[in-house]
């Protein structure tokens, strides 16, 4: 019930967040910070490459299949993850660097693979102060923090809710991590008393 309640507090957030990195991915050019000639070796293997442009083309191709899959395969979810990671770390000025490490972590998320979503939130919390969406980084690790079945750090969870209502007061971030706040460390017979109270008589 807990983990019920949880989610429909943030759920529109989350629906926000995921659209708007699918939009910008989608729907807007970059300008990459370097202008090599693409060799066909380093396209058909983008890996081999530190080339923008390449692994930029490599993260939007890797992007597609990920919007267009029904379900999503672990082979195809690491492969993508890998791509926006080399995006970001080759690229970094680029400021769709730090959009596709927040893909990055969801899409780790989605495959269980929490130790890699913690990383990629993390990094663009360090490595991006300026990124317009940083609290949706500092959210989405706090959750992580605060599930018993992810990283289960209550303690690491509140920290990062204070951090988010401190740096982005007034946004819904900062009221998303105030309501998550209000459900650290109660009981689910504690949360369906207090959203009964909360909702009586509406």
């Amino acid at each position: 019930m807990k983990n019920f309640i949880k989610q429909l507090i943030i759920l529109v957030f989350v629906a926000l967040i995921v659209f708007f990195l699918f939009y910008n991915c989608s729907g807007n050019k970059t300008e990459t910070t370097q202008e090599e000639t693409v060799k066909t070796e380093t396209v058909q293997n983008p890996s081999l490459t530190n080339d923008c442009r390449t692994l930029y083309l490599d993260a939007i191709k890797n992007d597609s299949i990920i919007l267009a899959a029904t379900q999503i395969d672990v082979t195809v979810a690491n492969k993508a993850i890998k791509a926006f990671a080399d995006f970001a770390q080759y690229c970094n000025t680029d400021s769709l660097a730090p959009v596709f490490l927040l893909k990055a972590g969801q899409i780790a998320q989605s495959i269980n693979n929490m130790p890699q979503a913690k990383v990629s939130y993390e990094k663009v919390i360090e490595d991006f102060p300026n990124f317009k969406n940083r609290g949706a980084a500092m959210f989405l690790l706090a959750q992580l923090y605060d599930e018993p079945q992810y990283l289960n750090n209550e303690d690491k969870a509140l920290e990062l809710y204070n951090r988010i209502i401190s740096l982005y007061g007034g946004t819904e971030w900062a009221a998303n991590a105030a309501a998550a706040r209000d459900l650290l460390g109660k009981s689910d017979d504690q949360i369906v008393k207090e959203f009964l109270k909360k909702h009586k008589g509406k």
